[in-house]
């Protein structure tokens, strides 16, 4: 049946960025689905084990700061020492800074591109080997709309940048990784309803534009993402790799 497809039994998946937000979100539909879910972040989240347990599903934790050099290798060997396997990487930790370009100094772009480009990569890499080894495995990197169109009225072009990198990184590695059996593909989110977001949610006058610039009219739910997530990572999307797949209420549409 064509259900059985989306189900993740036996698979390990690790989400990073994964206690709140559309990171958690991704990793309890994942879990729902079967997955044996290990989430990382800076800091354990009690929001976030609550969430597992009100869903029944258990969860590892391992703390880790993506922005340090070593914690993308550390992380994913501490995955496979406790789990044996990794079957499903989940890129989502990102930070997203704004402010004209011209006052935008080097520390602030660093600290933007370390977390949202170069953790992304390390942990892709780092993530090849074992999945070579098991001959199968899928990598999802969370883009952004960003990455595509410079939205607007927030000046951010670090962050645009980034989620630009982010998505050619992905088209990149699936070319060199599908022959392995190794699928990398990406979501692009729009304005969805996180702690992320709630800054311009909240303010009266970007928050008019970017409904305005939605033809559907509205942000959207992590649960809305976490759902093309789940396909993205399942058998279901099988001969699916190197795709950014938009989720953003038909922002980039106009």
């Amino acid at each position: 049946m064509i259900l059985e497809r989306f189900r993740l039994d036996g698979k390990v998946a690790l989400i990073t960025g994964g206690t709140r937000g559309i990171g958690l979100a991704i990793a309890k539909a994942l879990g729902e689905a079967g997955a044996r879910v290990v989430i990382s972040a800076r800091t354990s989240v009690q929001d976030a084990s609550d969430a597992f347990s009100d869903a029944g599903i258990e969860f590892e934790f391992i703390a880790a700061d993506m922005r340090v050099e070593t914690s993308a290798n550390m992380l994913i060997q501490q995955v496979l020492e406790r789990n044996g396997r990794l079957d499903i990487l989940v890129n989502n930790a990102g930070v997203a800074i704004h402010g004209d370009s011209a006052d935008f100094d080097d520390d602030t772009w660093r600290k933007v591109m370390s977390l949202n480009v170069d953790a992304v990569f390390r942990a892709c890499r780092a993530a090849i080997a074992p999945m070579r080894a098991q001959k199968s495995g899928v990598i999802l990197n969370i883009g952004s709309m960003s990455g595509i169109a410079s939205n607007i009225p927030q000046n951010q072009v670090a962050y645009n940048a980034s989620k630009a990198a982010v998505h050619m990184m992905t088209k990149s590695l699936a070319s060199e990784l599908a022959a392995e059996n190794i699928r990398v593909n990406a979501l692009a989110p729009g304005y969805i309803d996180t702690e992320m977001s709630r800054g311009g949610i909240e303010n009266p006058e970007w928050f008019p534009v970017w409904r305005d610039m939605t033809p559907m009219g509205r942000v959207g739910e992590p649960d809305e993402v976490a759902a093309a997530a789940l396909f993205l990572c399942s058998p279901a999307s099988s001969y699916v790799t190197g795709e950014v797949l938009v989720i953003d209420g038909g922002y980039t549409t106009r």
